[in-house]
């Protein structure tokens, strides 16, 4: 099965955290967490959130953005409201990383200016923020999963009084 990564970059809110976390654990991402966190994983929202889910992820944390990229290889995607190109224009292949960064802050504009051809961005309005980070984690997952074909996803589901 090919691999998908989830990067958060100093995740604050822990019931995102929790959703993106359930979100890796349904599609089977790798999920990667850089701190500093602005939670603790133990915190009873991101517990409401996900962490039933903790058992099946396959979690790394690093200390820092030098840190995580001294430890990973593949292609990095830096999905913020300033890239230039769609994120459904993108060909992800096999161990591909989507990296997203803070609910206030986003990613670091260094970063970003660093790697234009691999900013992308999540189509909206443009007189409101952003989308929930959860939200956009799990609109990049399933582009990714829809353009590797669902790979080892259930794809049909049982009705549970009546049969199909």
């Amino acid at each position: 099965m090919p691999i998908l990564n989830i990067v958060l970059v100093e995740p604050q809110i822990p019931q995102n955290t929790g959703n993106i976390a359930r979100t890796c654990a349904v599609t089977g991402a790798k999920l990667h967490i850089v701190k500093p966190m602005g939670f603790t994983v133990d915190d009873k929202k991101l517990k409401r959130a996900g962490l039933d889910y903790w058992h099946y992820l396959d979690i790394t944390y690093y200390d820092n953005l030098d840190d995580f990229f001294s430890k990973n290889d593949g292609d990095f995607f830096y999905f913020t409201t300033k890239g230039q190109h769609r994120y459904s224009d993108i060909e992800y292949k096999d161990n591909s990383y989507l990296i997203f960064g803070r609910e206030d802050a986003g990613l670091p504009e260094e970063l970003l200016v660093k790697n234009p051809d691999t900013c992308v961005r999540i189509p909206m309005r443009s007189d409101i923020r952003s989308l929930n980070l959860s939200n956009s984690v799990a609109i990049g997952v399933y582009e990714v999963l829809r353009q590797w074909d669902f790979p080892e996803l259930q794809n049909s589901g049982e009705l549970t009084k009546f049969h199909w």
